[in-house]
């Protein structure tokens, strides 16, 4: 088998609905996990990597205060230079979330001037992607999962979800942002959720 055979034959791991829902629930418990609350509707919401998300200044994201609907990428993965692609829309729940993200800020004092960083440190630095990975780790935890997932699988479990609500390779590859279609092709496979309501519905 070619290595890109495997690679299409492998579904990659992905955080069941369940788990979503905990981690969403468990980092929106807490004061001090907003930030990560955001991070992780965002990355569910966008598909976005976790080195794109870290990269956003304040100017990306917001205009005048208020999540923007578009947002342009200035720092993506570059095996897809085409620059008309990096752009991704935010759903509404996560503008929602980015607003009140925004005001808190604001009420905490952290620089909200346009090459500002969205994600700070609680020092007040850009946010590293080892303090973002420990982090996760963290909320995994809490949330009791009993496996544990890079901070990554967010990516692929938001193209799996995208593909499993339109069933479009076409839009999935366009949210996923990637440059072949037979990159986007792992995020068709079935998942075992998919195999259990199906089987509802069988006569027997």
């Amino acid at each position: 088998m070619t290595a890109y055979a495997d690679r299409i034959t492998r579904a990659p791991r992905t955080l069941s609905e369940r788990e979503q829902r905990l981690l969403l629930a468990v980092t929106g418990q807490h004061r001090d996990g907003f930030r990560d609350h955001v991070l992780v509707s965002l990355a569910l919401g966008t598909g976005l990597r976790e080195h794109e998300l870290l990269a956003l200044d304040v100017g990306d994201v917001f205009d005048d205060g208020r999540a923007r609907r578009r947002v342009r990428l200035r720092t993506f993965k570059r095996s897809n230079d085409d620059l008309e692609l990096q752009e991704v829309i935010l759903p509404d729940n996560v503008r929602a979330k980015l607003d009140k993200l925004y005001a808190w800020k604001r009420q905490e004092g952290q620089p909200l001037d346009a090459d500002a960083p969205v994600f700070v440190s609680r020092v007040g630095n850009r946010l590293s992607t080892r303090q973002l990975r420990t982090a996760f780790k963290v909320w995994q935890q809490r949330a009791g999962f009993d496996r544990t997932f890079t901070f990554h699988a967010l990516r692929h479990t938001a193209c799996t979800n995208l593909y499993r609500a339109s069933r479009d390779i076409r839009l999935t590859q366009r949210f996923a942002r990637h440059k072949a279609i037979t990159s986007t092709a792992i995020y068709t496979h079935p998942t075992d959720e998919d195999l259990i309501r199906s089987l509802q519905q069988l006569t027997c």
